[in-house]
């Protein structure tokens, strides 16, 4: 095939009557002239640079990622630069106290003592995750000894479970009862409610015990519906970016494990809970009965979920579990939210107090060999030593 672009003369052969290509006898040699190296690069290096050009033209109509020294915005290079001034009213060293549940975690497995009671590890990473550490409250130990630990922590952590009576509601509603009035008092203290704790404080505040419905949502993922005309600024939603809000109502990004709950018909008939909680969220279970997933209290730093934020990064035993990229951002957002919150705590306790109380002075066992339940469970088998 003759070239489309000019070759130069000095690289066309001359005809020699010695090569039998340049006979008038062969009928190809006037159109197939010998090819040389030269112009075999002629073919070769026009379509490339075609080629080439091309991609620097998609290469320049794209957005590049700049860095801020590369917009002309950022710090001088003068030494005498320095980093931004920390909030002087923020507590960059945030405490979470976790309340500890009856039992061993896995129906007797670990530990048979009556005296037993668990905290769920992951529970203590989604805290740590954020930023702060963990105190245990473990909810049979001395009530003086138990109590001075809420002095030493910057916000609370109700975990699930199943215990709805006895000592662990009394001491729920008298912890609860403190929260409230140390934000009354001026200090920001926020709680975190989930599952069981959801259950609790809605009995707690609604002055019912039996006001809870049954609901079919155990082992479930779910999605999460924004109630109608729902405002998020200032709830544990407002930093979620909008592509995983919208997310939220349409994958089933967030863990379900409960038999009780509340429809939001319920809640509002209520005059207690709906003057305290406003509905941010509903959820529906296998029965496609709807019920609420997720409350904001109106004028206090408490936010309840019937859905379990911190599985979907610390917990493996069961599939339904989401493990997602989208779910992973769920409970880090929900988690960063807590901790902001308890940064505003005012509250400074002692720094030797409360290294002789974290939970670092305690190890977690392995129990995810069993393929369900927990993975990781602290175990507290008599009331704390605890330095106070």
């Amino acid at each position: 095939m003759p070239s489309h672009f000019p070759t130069n003369p000095t690289s066309t052969p001359t005809p020699n009557s010695d090569d039998p290509t340049s006979s008038s006898d062969n009928p190809n040699a006037a159109r197939s002239p010998k090819t040389t190296p030269s112009e075999m690069w002629n073919y070769l290096w026009i379509p490339f640079l075609i080629s080439l050009s091309k991609e620097l033209s998609l290469a320049k109509a794209q957005s590049p990622i700049l860095l801020p020294s590369q917009l002309g915005v950022g710090p001088s290079d003068s030494p005498s630069t320095r980093c931004t001034a920390l909030d002087p009213k923020l507590n960059y060293r945030p405490v979470i106290g976790i309340l500890s549940h009856p039992g061993d975690g896995a129906s007797g497995r670990l530990s048979n003592a009556s005296t037993a009671s668990y905290i769920a590890a992951s529970y203590v990473k989604f805290v740590e995750s954020a930023g702060a550490r963990v105190i245990p409250l473990i909810y049979n130990e001395p009530p003086d000894v138990l109590f001075q630990k809420l002095n030493l922590v910057n916000g609370v952590l109700f975990t699930g479970g199943w215990a709805k009576s006895g000592l662990y509601y009394d001491i729920v509603e008298r912890i609860f009862q403190k929260i409230i009035e140390k934000n009354d008092a001026g200090d920001h203290f926020p709680l975190y409610a989930t599952c069981l704790g959801f259950e609790l404080l809605t009995m707690i505040i609604s002055k019912n015990k039996k006001i809870l419905e049954s609901f079919s949502a155990e082992n479930m993922a779910s999605t999460l519906q924004f109630t109608e005309n729902t405002i998020i600024e200032g709830t544990v939603f407002q930093r979620f970016p909008p592509d995983l809000l919208k997310k939220l109502s349409t994958d089933c990004i967030v863990m379900q494990n409960h038999h009780y709950g509340i429809s939001p018909e319920r809640l509002q008939e209520n005059p207690n809970l709906s003057s305290f909680f406003k509905i941010l969220t509903t959820s529906t279970d296998k029965d496609n009965k709807v019920y609420v997933s997720t409350v904001h209290a109106y004028s206090y730093p408490v936010t309840a979920f019937q859905w379990h934020p911190e599985k979907n990064a610390f917990e493996w035993g069961s599939p339904m579990i989401p493990h997602s990229e989208d779910a992973i951002q769920v409970t880090q957002h929900v988690a960063n939210f807590l901790v902001s919150e308890a940064r505003k705590s005012l509250n400074r306790p002692p720094v030797r107090k409360v290294l002789d109380n974290l939970i670092y002075n305690y190890s977690p066992t392995f129990c995810g060999k069993a393929g369900n339940g927990f993975d990781e469970v602290y175990i507290f088998t008599q009331p704390s030593l605890a330095h106070l």
